[in-house]
């Protein structure tokens, strides 16, 4: 038996529905010579004879008649495929596996999830708190939160909001070190680094005048986690730069003070990142969501 064409089963079915080859031609907006030539060349692939024929009557054969039945329930499990893929390309439904930084996730995202999945009670969700740039693909992940530009150009990315990162101190360690009043300063002072960023000790620090100072920090310490890096600022250890949501409950507290504030630092920013050409509805529904939370919080 050759290849066959599975397109042929289709017109095999209309056929044995219509009755006729004239009636299934009309059905299918083919001609009678087309339905004709596709049921002999599917007689041809498949090696048997499906269907005997004269000028005025058709009938299956036995092994027509069991193929016909086939055929009815191939089509029937590849049209109810086909609606189940449109079921989730257009409403959002199953598990939403997605990605983000540990204290972005915790303090953001997880939150917004929460209020997703009450709207939407088909979604369920696996949330998993990388401060690496986790494998999309490889992870299996329907969506990731990354900061920073986009590295894989075969990933596609929405901008979510942005964020000013701040240079910042414990109290105690002011008191020990002093404060630095100017950029380069900071060279004679103890740095803490998060090592995931691509430069994390080299700062570019603008000041109001639009002036700019490079700056190499002098690592004291080093972490692979934000929080990490957020909670030995606290303690004491040294100076850092961290975002402003992460810090900013700190500030007003108390707990942490904002040095060199007439200096600038780059803004960070986050995106949503998903593989292919068509997210499906699940992932699309969760980044406007996210992106409404997030317009709201900065209203």
């Amino acid at each position: 038996m050759g290849e066959v064409n599975l397109n042929r089963l289709a017109v095999f079915v209309a056929l044995v529905r219509a009755g006729s080859f004239t009636a299934a031609a009309e059905q299918l907006g083919q001609t009678k010579a087309m339905v004709s030539q596709h049921l002999a060349r599917l007689e041809r692939e498949l090696g048997v004879t499906l269907m005997v024929r004269s000028t005025r009557r058709m009938a299956l054969t036995e092994a027509g008649t069991a193929f016909h039945a086939d055929c009815v329930r191939i089509l029937g499990e590849t049209e109810a495929a086909i609606g189940r893929v449109g079921e989730n390309r257009d409403t959002p439904r199953g598990t939403l596996r997605l990605t983000a930084p540990v204290n972005y996730g915790t303090s953001v995202i997880a939150p917004v999830l929460a209020r997703f999945l009450r709207r939407y009670p088909e979604v369920h969700a696996e949330l998993v708190l990388d401060d690496g740039m986790s494998d999309l693909i490889g992870g299996r992940f329907d969506l990731a939160i990354r900061g920073g530009p986009l590295r894989d150009s075969g990933l596609r990315a929405v901008r979510l909001t942005g964020f000013r990162q701040l240079l910042v101190a414990a109290p105690s360690y002011i008191a020990a070190r002093g404060r630095p009043r100017r950029p380069l300063e900071l060279a004679q002072h103890d740095a803490i680094l998060l090592a995931v960023l691509s430069s994390p000790a080299r700062w570019v620090f603008t000041a109001r005048s639009g002036a700019q100072t490079r700056v190499r920090l002098a690592p004291r310490a080093q972490a692979d986690s934000a929080a990490a890096v957020h909670a030995m600022v606290l303690a004491g250890a040294g100076v850092a730069v961290l975002p402003d949501f992460m810090v900013e409950a700190d500030l007003a507290a108390g707990r942490l003070e904002h040095l060199l504030p007439t200096q600038r630092l780059p803004e960070g920013s986050f995106s949503a990142v998903y593989a292919g050409l068509h997210a499906p509805a699940k992932v699309r529904a969760f980044i406007d969501h996210l992106r409404e939370s997030l317009a709201g919080k900065a209203a």
